[in-house]
């Protein structure tokens, strides 16, 4: 099928800036979401846990910490390891992600308004089975 690809990038983009319009609300973008998503589920990480995860180099990660920690949305903790920088959410950290969390899924139930769960579920095996031709094949980095 040519062009799948074109059509996929479209509506990632298209996804991409409604949730970054949504998060705008709260001083957040996208990629900084990943970080507080990543801590909610995981609970207390390192930057190389996060960078391991969405396959993002360390310095990127670190930058998204530190505007993150600017805004006491998450906090530094102490770590058994120096070398290991531990972060955690903060109380307004969990805070935000639950108001967030409760208009993105909002968000998701908008656009996928018409959709059987059939399809629903169809879709995400077909985005799942691409996800891990992509991580299947050597030198491909995710993020």
């Amino acid at each position: 099928m040519e062009g799948l690809f074109r059509h996929y990038i479209r509506t990632h983009r298209l996804l991409m800036k409604h949730l970054n319009d949504l998060l705008e609300k709260y001083q957040l973008s996208y990629s900084l979401w990943q970080v507080i998503v990543y801590l909610k589920d995981s609970g207390t990480s390192t930057l190389v846990d996060i960078s391991n995860y969405y396959q993002v180099e360390k310095p990127g990660i670190t930058r998204r910490v530190h505007r993150l920690q600017e805004s006491g949305l998450i906090k530094e903790v102490p770590s058994t390891n120096r070398r290991e920088k531990n972060i955690e959410l903060t109380s307004e950290g969990k805070r935000v992600y639950q108001v967030c969390r409760e208009e993105i899924t909002a968000l998701e139930h908008s656009i996928s308004e018409g959709l059987t769960e059939e399809e629903k579920q169809i879709a995400f095996q077909f985005l799942m089975k691409i996800q891990d031709n992509i991580l299947s094949k050597e030198g491909f980095r995710s993020e």
